[in-house]
Formats: C-alpha cells, structure tokens, sequence
C-alpha cells in the first residue's frame, strides 16, 4: 500500500507478538529483559527475541526493540553488549532515549538503525534536527504536538532523511514523556526505568492558600467542586479521523499497549489495518460504528482525539479505569438474591463471560462482577448477580467481552499471508538441485541454491513422473512459504521413494529460511567488525571504572522566578541565577545589579520550548547578551541550536530535563554547553561517577535545595485557576505538591518534600561538583536569599573542615522548608 504510513503495534509478550503479525502490523516494538521502559510487561528472553525477530521476519513484519531507559555508567558495558546482540540478531532498529546510548550505538554497530523514543520530549524541528546529526533516522514526537506542529516539523524532516512517528491510540502520559519524575520522587520507581507506579491515575484534591514568608501554603483548603482524578488522561483514539493522519507526512503510526492484553493488540491492529488499507486503496473510508464500539471494549478511559487533533477533552478526572461500553442502567437491586435488574439502553446483551462495572459518582463505590450464564432478556431488562450491593441508578458498563475476545482469537488464527517461491529443479547425474527465487521484503530478489544429497536412480520398472514430483516438492504446510511457480527440468526415468522427496523437499525450504532471514543480518565480516569495536569499547569503559576528579569547593546557583529573588539571591551570595521570566526587560533592569554582584545571569528557559516561544524569544538574544545577560538554561537539544543559532556568544547551561545519568552523555553535551545538571535520580555513587569520568568540559551542577520539579504537562490545571496564592494538589496521605504555571500556561508539579542535601556539601565538594543549585520558584525573596546564605555557609564551612556546623544548618533550613526535607535519590536512590 504505497503511501500508507505503518503501522506500528506493541508485542509485550510472545503471544501479542503473534495477534500483531496475524492482525496486520506492518512492525512492532517489544523489550528484551533489560533496558526497555516496560519493566512490568512479560518481555523477551535472549532467546524468545532471537525467535520473535525471525517469526516476524519470515513473515515480512519489522522488529523495533526498546532500549528507552537512563542509562548508569556502571551499566554503559552491559548496553554495549546488548546493542551488538541486537545488531547480531538483524533488528530493524533500536529505539534509545540516552543520547549517551545512542553515541554508544554510533561507535559500536553504526550501521544499526536508530530510532528517538518519545522519551527523548523531542517537539520542535530544532530537536529533529538534532537527531539527525546524531544518527538517528526516526523521531517519534511528543504527544503533545498538534498535526499542524507535525507537518510542519515533518517538512524540514523530510529533507534531512529522517521519518517521524506518532502515538494514534492507546494511553496518554500526563506529563511529557521523560520528564516525569513524579513515581520517582514519591516512592522510588521511576518512569525512565521503566518502573512507574502510575501515580497520575491516583486521586487528589485541588489546594490552594495564602502563603507566608517563604512561599509556603498557610491555612490550606480544598478548592470545592473539582474531580478527584486530577491528572488521569483519555485513552488517544484517531479512529474517527483516521483518513487525515494516513494523509499526514509521517513515517509511522503507532498503537500504544506493551502493557496490555494479547485480544487488545489483536482487536486494536486489525481495526487500524483494514481503515488503512481502505483509505490506501481510495475507497471512500469513513469510521465504522461496530470498529469504534470494538475499540472500546477492547479498552478505554474514554477516548480523545487527543493533542495531535486539537481535542480539549483530553481529561477524564471522574475515575482512571477502563470505562468499557454503556450497557444499562440498574432499577432495583434484590439483597436476598444478590441480584440487580438492568435496563438496557443500546442493541449489547450480556452473555456468559462477560465483565462488567456498575458506576456512581463516587468512584469508591464501584463495584464489579461477571456474568455467569447469558441472563434472559425480558422487556428490555436483564437480571445480573452482583456480590455487593448496588444503588437504583448506578450505570452498568460492559468492560470486558466475550464476543469480542471470540473474535480476537478468530483473527490470531489467521492463515498468514506466505512468502512466495519460484522455485526451478534440474537434475545433475540423477540429483535433484534446486533454486528458489524470492522477494522477503520488496527489495532485490533472493536466490537459493541447493544440491539434494538424493541420487535418484534409473527405474526399473516404474519411473516417478513429473506431476509425481511436482505434488511432493509442492507441500509447504507447516512453512512460512507457498510455492508460485515450479519448474521442472526432469530428465524422466528415474525413481526414488516418496519420502526422500519429502525430505529433500523440508532441508530445501529449511534452506531458504535460513537464507531469508539471514539476508535481514548483517554479515560476517560486518560482525566481526562490530565485535571488535564493542571489545575496545568496553574495555575502555571497564578502565575507567576507577577514574576520579579533584575535590573542588562548588559555587551557589539560584532558580527564581522574580526580579526580587534574583537581586536576593546576589545578595546572600549565589554566582549564578537562573531567571525564569519572559519580560526582557526585567534582564535589562537586573544587569547592573549583577555586574555590581558579580554573579552571572542566565535567562531560564521553560522545559518545554516549541514554535512560539522559539519564534518569540530568538530574537531577542543578541540585545539582552549586550545588556548583560550571560547566558540560557534549556531543557532540550533543540532549544540549545536555537539559541547558538540565534546568538553564538551566549553560553548555554543544561537544566535536568537533559537527563544526564552518564559520561557518555556528558560528553556528547559538552560541545554545546558551559555546565549541565546531574539528573536528580542518580544516588550518590552513580553522581561520583559521573563526576570522575565526565571530566572538567560540561561543568557539573547538582540540585541541592527546593521541591523538585516533577512533571510538566499541557494541560492548564494551575493556569485555570492562577492568582490565588499557594496552589498544589494533594494525596491520600495528605502531601501537598505545589503547582504552578509557565509563560504559556503548562503546569509543572513539584515534589511535596523538599530535597535538601546541605549536610552532605563534603561529599559533593569530595566529587570535584562544580556548582550546586536552590530551586527558589514560587518561594519569594527571603527565602531566595536565606537559602543562598545558609549554603554559602555550607560550603564555607567544608573549606574550613568545620564540617560539625553542617547539622545546625541542616535544623536552620528544616525551619524555612516546604512539607520538610529529604536526602531524595541522592541519598536512597531508586528501586531496581
């Protein structure tokens, strides 16, 4: 279907992999034991991938494997091992979210296909840009892009050679995907290794409050009338719209669910196939209301059209589950029968097997049951056993079919398409020698030659005949493959029992397996090679291992969001400040008292930077250089070649949105930037590490002070409400996350507990950290500035080996800090 975007399906297990090949993907994308960020789906084993590459292959389907998580150095010889297996096993690419993976892929297999998961937040064609020059031949974008946004990042992709790759259906992150920090912060399984806990699905209230002195909630109260699931998201669905996405310049469509069920993969591909295929063929598509309501029963939240389509419903704040299909509406409940009577409202039955939930608004009362035997129905209604009791109006949802799950399995039993053979016999002094011609995947044709160990003798009574032959060498069942044509060139006369025809027949077609699948590996000599660089490589990291940096004393950095805080961060002594605002000429009025201070300014960008903000604030960089401003602190790659584009002597500093977890990392960033921040997942050994091998070029700086920032999201939950003071969101145990909002509406949520790392200033300074940072946004003057001076004094302190003032300060900052402090990851680390 030329012109037809792919189809990308998710294969979390064997068995999905499978319903994806039967159901029509044109690829999919699956994990192997380590490094995916799919911890808890079923994965592949070493040798359940080796299968799942060669059962795709033969069957004309593409192999992505994840490798999407941070990467720690220590773990950097282990990828490496692994980016050879794969290369070895003739993956047709490699999805990586560490650009310091993907510069190790770069030196060891460079012939590997690379893809840019959507962990890398790349939204902006700066970003695209990028990954080209890295090497990488797909981006698969944000979600949070708009078609408009593809298109035209797509442009400028087309001419660079790289393809672009966007979610159509299934689950929606809250936050930007890899820069979600909220699982890791709260309990310690973070999002980036692929162990998130999944705590936007969890209920919380709206807070707001007056705040004192230091920017902290007093006389907090729940915001009335607000949803409990504040941060849930639809389930995407670009079904209806379909025929404009195939129309889109994307390389791929891809549907969400490593995590879901094998019926899921099966229902999901084959609806989006057979609409693709329509719409390829100029059949006159529209969406079909049977395929939607299948959709829905396979799963859904509720589905959007999500960002990609301009939807504003992208929020299902009532309740995070599976809503499944409306199936009625509960009119009495029997408590000695424990039986509730339905009445349904659409054309669905309940049968045997069937999974439902009966609704209220209080998501806690919920309940749920299975149906037992297909009830009778009786003027509409039906009478269901439900366990618990259920309220006279509660809706009764069908959120898991047996039909449908019937018809799932119908489509993995598909009869697959087979590889076609040409396949010429000629026989050489009574030995059978055959030759099959090939075309796997549309490429230059594969010839196979193989000389039978058959010596056919001359008959003695009743010679084989050709049509003989032809029916035995003709039976492929149980094979990938169909014979399309046979040629014969048999000399008559010669005989030979049916089996060894037989057997001749199967190491022929073994043969020809093995030659397609190898035609999708590299070759000898190309491993070989790849062996050899991996060997030096890892050896080059194993002797490193030991490496490490002077101890040097770090210098103070302060994030603010004000004017005020700024000059109060100067004042209490910190060298640089990171101004988060978007009024130029407020850097104009700070200049001078920065020159006079003595501190660098730096104009912090937000996270996210996409066309408009780009397009507004480029421009600007040369005359706020000239007025003093020193510098731009981006979260991206792409925002930093739009800033050295724009103004090459300003100096660029990396925000923790880089994800800086490794020296191969470290060291791809230090063309472009003068210093860089530690991710704030790594614990202390792994920042030591870092430290040792990353060398001088980035400098280093480390988050010491401040509620983390923990997601940014599009959705406007601060902006809708702003200018009330505190406002945060709370939990179940009563922990409050500030919340706040950027020049462009996205919200950001912090963590409910302060890190604070002011005691441990003598192992930082004993890792050579160049700087350390107090994230002072949203927190005020006064706190900017007696934050700055109690690490000022920190620090001081360590030079003088005074390390025993470290515990009173330590009490000082208890007394200033929001919902209290904590060592964070630096101290416990994260769960493995």
């Amino acid at each position: 279907m030329s012109g037809s975007p792919e189809l990308l399906a998710p294969a979390g297990s064997p068995e999905a992999l499978a319903a994806a090949v039967a159901a029509g993907a044109d690829a999919v994308y699956l994990a192997g034991q380590r490094f995916g960020a799919r911890h808890y789906a079923a994965n592949f084993s070493d040798e359940e991938l080796e299968s799942a590459v060669g059962y795709a292959h033969l069957h004309g389907v593409r192999v992505y494997v994840t490798v999407n998580v941070l990467v720690r150095d220590a773990e950097l010889p282990g990828v490496a091992r692994y980016l050879l297996h794969l290369y070895e096993l003739g993956v047709d690419a490699v999805l990586v979210q560490d650009i310091g993976v993907a510069a190790l892929a770069r030196e060891i297999v460079p012939d590997l296909t690379l893809h840019a998961s959507t962990q890398m937040a790349i939204h902006n064609r700066e970003g695209v840009a990028r990954a080209a020059r890295e090497g990488l031949s797909r981006v698969v974008l944000a979600r949070e892009l708009t078609l408009a946004e593809i298109e035209d990042i797509a442009a400028d992709a087309e001419a660079r050679g790289i393809g672009i790759e966007v979610f159509a259906h299934g689950a929606l992150c809250y936050c930007y995907s890899g820069q979600c920090l909220l699982s890791s912060v709260i309990g310690g399984r973070s999002g980036n290794r692929g162990m998130c806990a999944q705590p936007c699905r969890k209920p919380y209230r709206l807070v707001t409050a007056a705040t004192d002195e230091y920017g902290r909630p007093k006389d907090l109260r729940a915001r009335p009338g607000s949803d409990r699931y504040l941060l849930s998201t639809r389930d995407l669905s670009v079904y209806p719209r379909l025929g404009l996405l195939a129309r889109a310049p994307v390389a791929s469509l891809k549907i969400e669910g490593r995590m879901r069920s094998v019926e899921y993969v099966a229902t999901v591909t084959d609806i989006y196939r057979r609409a693709l295929d329509a719409i390829a063929a100029g059949e006159d598509w529209s969406p079909s209301r049977e395929d939607m309501r299948d959709l829905a029963l396979a799963f859904n939240r509720e589905f959007t059209e999500g960002y990609i389509l301009g939807a504003r419903d992208i929020m299902a704040r009532d309740r995070p589950g599976n809503r499944g299909v409306p199936l009625g509406t509960v009119t009495g409940y029997d408590p000695r029968r424990q039986e509730a009577t339905v009445r349904l409202t659409g054309d669905l039955v309940p049968r045997s097997g069937d999974g439902l939930a009966f609704c209220t608004d209080d998501p806690d009362r919920d309940a749920g049951a299975v149906v037992r035997g297909t009830p009778p129905v009786r003027s509409g209604t039906v009478r269901l056993s439900v366990p618990a009791p259920v309220d006279v109006g509660a809706r009764v949802f069908l959120t898991k079919s047996a039909d449908l799950e019937e018809r799932a399995k119908q489509i993995m039993k598909r009869h697959l398409q087979p590889l076609l053979l040409d396949v010429t016999v000629a026989w050489e002094e009574g030995t059978p020698c055959l030759e099959a011609v090939v075309d796997p995947d549309g490429g230059e044709p594969l010839r196979v030659r193989y000389r039978s160990d058959l010596a056919m003798e001359p008959a003695r009574s009743r010679p084989l005949t050709g049509e003989q032959i032809a029916e035995q060498l003709t039976k492929t069942g149980g094979t990938p493959f169909a014979i399309r044509n046979l040629t014969l060139r048999y000399p008559g006369g010669l005989f030979s029992p049916l089996g060894e025809l037989n057997r001749v027949r199967r190491a022929f077609l073994g043969r020809v397996e093995e030659s397609v699948l190898a035609a999708r590996r590299p070759g000898e000599d190309a491993v070989r090679a790849a062996r050899e660089r991996a060997g030096t490589a890892i050896a080059g990291l194993q002797r490193t291992a030991g490496a490490h940096r002077n101890p040097r004393l770090p210098s103070v950095s302060v994030y603010t969001d004000t004017l005020e805080g700024a000059e109060a961060a100067v004042r209490g002594g910190a060298r640089t400040v990171y101004l988060e605002v978007c009024a130029p000429g407020i850097f104009e009025e700070a200049a001078a008292v920065f020159r006079e201070g003595g501190a660098d300014l730096v104009w912090k960008w937000p996270s996210v930077t996409r066309r408009t903000f780009l397009d507004a604030a480029t421009p600007l960089l040369p005359s706020l250089y000239d007025a003093g401003v020193r510098g731009v602190m981006v979260s991206g790659l792409g925002a930093a070649d739009a800033v050295r584009r724009a103004e090459p002597r300003m100096a660029l500093y990396g925000a923790a949105g880089l994800n800086l977890w490794n020296h191969r990392t470290a060291a791809e960033l230090a063309p472009l930037f003068l210093r860089c921040t530690a991710s704030p997942e790594l614990p202390a050994d792994d920042l030591a590490g870092l430290a040792a091998l990353a060398g001088d070029i980035p400098e280093l700086e480390v988050l010491v002070q401040g509620n983390v920032e923990a997601m940014v999201t599009e959705d406007r939950l601060a902006a809708a409400v702003a200018g009330e003071g505190f406002l945060g969101i709370q939990d179940g145990r009563n922990r409050v996350f500030p919340l706040r909002s950027d020049s462009e509406g996205r919200t950001y949520i912090a963590n409910a507990v302060e890190t604070s790392l002011i005691d441990r200033l003598p192992r930082i300074a004993g890792m050579g950290i160049d700087a350390v940072a107090i994230d002072a946004r949203g927190r005020g003057p006064r706190y900017a500035a007696e934050m700055t001076r109690l690490y000022r004094a920190g620090i001081d302190a360590v030079a003088r080996g005074e390390t025993g003032a470290l515990p009173g300060l330590k009490d000082e900052i208890k007394r200033r800090a929001l919902g209290g402090i904590t060592g964070g990851h630096f101290v416990r680390g994260i769960e493995e």
